[in-house]
């Protein structure tokens, strides 16, 4: 009995103890949180750099996409060669954009355009993920070579290959074609890559389990790979949407008849010869750059998802 009065007088006094240091501990780490930010917080100097750094990048990339719609809004009487232009449009106007439809068959340029993007990113979604799911989940003879020779073709620049590239889309008949734009985009080997990353992220015991309980290759894929590289495909897509959709020199090479012309090449016909009106050229710019805004701001939450993730679901 004495030892259990002993012990009950010693717990006694230790739990108050322990609660006013506590007490006093969290005291402490509140008002150094108070006074210096927080364990790890960024001191005033740093965030002003931090800042100052945003700002920089901020002008380096939106001030010209700014001045871009600015000289597209501004009237045939705004000098934009001046000294010291105007930010603002002093005399804002649409009429640039109707001149544009006007000088050149721009909703034409932009279908053409639209055809080559929708083969190219149906090719790499199709495609790279079939691959990208043989190399990281299927065992077969020259497996490894055949990824050597992947990487080995991210080596090159695409101005090495482009003249090959051309003789073989002559030979096959589809120079002149919106085809034979497309067909050297289908299937990019950097979005391979990725989805070989992707279906890797998937755990091995996931993929086991399934050929336990006797799913095919096609099944593993459909219900088990898929659903877990969402992200990463929606990635791939906007790339390759965005990589068609920009390119300029190689349409500019296969293409000869103005029918088939993309949006990129037919926007050359905006500088003249012998006049160059930077209103229109703006216009034009904005026009073909508007689908890449409603991609992106349709798919953003699926991309950052599949950035952050690496594509493999929590």
């Amino acid at each position: 009995m004495a030892d259990m009065k002993t012990r009950e007088v010693t717990t006694g006094d230790a739990v108050p103890a322990l609660r006013s240091s506590s007490g006093r501990h969290a005291g402490l780490v509140r008002r150094r949180g108070r006074g210096r930010g927080g364990f790890g917080a960024p001191g005033p100097g740093e965030l002003v750099l931090r800042y100052t750094l945003l700002l920089v990048v901020l002008a380096i990339t939106v001030l010209p996409f700014l001045w871009q719609v600015s000289t597209s809004l501004k009237g045939p009487y705004e000098d934009v060669f001046a000294q010291t232009p105007s930010f603002i449009p002093l005399q804002p106007t649409l009429e640039n954009y109707a001149k544009v439809a006007a000088t050149i068959p721009v909703w034409t340029y932009a279908l053409n355009s639209l055809i080559v993007a929708v083969i190219v990113v149906c090719g790499n979604a199709i495609g790279a993920t079939l691959a990208g799911f043989a190399l990281a989940r299927l065992e077969f003879r020259g497996a490894k070579l055949l990824l050597a020779l992947f990487l080995s073709t991210l080596v090159l620049p695409g101005e090495v290959t482009i003249i090959s590239q051309y003789l073989t889309v002559r030979g096959m008949g589809l120079a002149d074609t919106l085809l034979g734009v497309a067909l050297p985009g289908t299937i990019g080997m950097l979005n391979v890559l990725l989805m070989r990353t992707a279906f890797q992220a998937i755990p091995k015991e996931m993929d086991e389990a399934a050929v336990i309980d006797g799913a095919t290759p096609w099944q593993r894929l459909v219900h088990l790979g898929l659903p877990n590289v969402r992200g990463m495909l929606s990635v791939i897509t906007i790339f390759a949407f965005i990589g068609a959709w920009d390119d300029f020199l190689w349409p500019l090479i296969v293409l000869n008849d103005p029918k088939n012309f993309t949006l990129t090449v037919g926007l050359q016909y905006l500088n003249g010869t012998f006049t160059a009106n930077p209103r229109l050229i703006a216009a034009g710019t904005m026009i073909s750059f508007l689908p890449i805004v409603i991609l992106f701001a349709s798919l953003q939450r699926f991309f950052f998802r599949g950035v952050a993730e690496g594509a493999i679901k929590g």
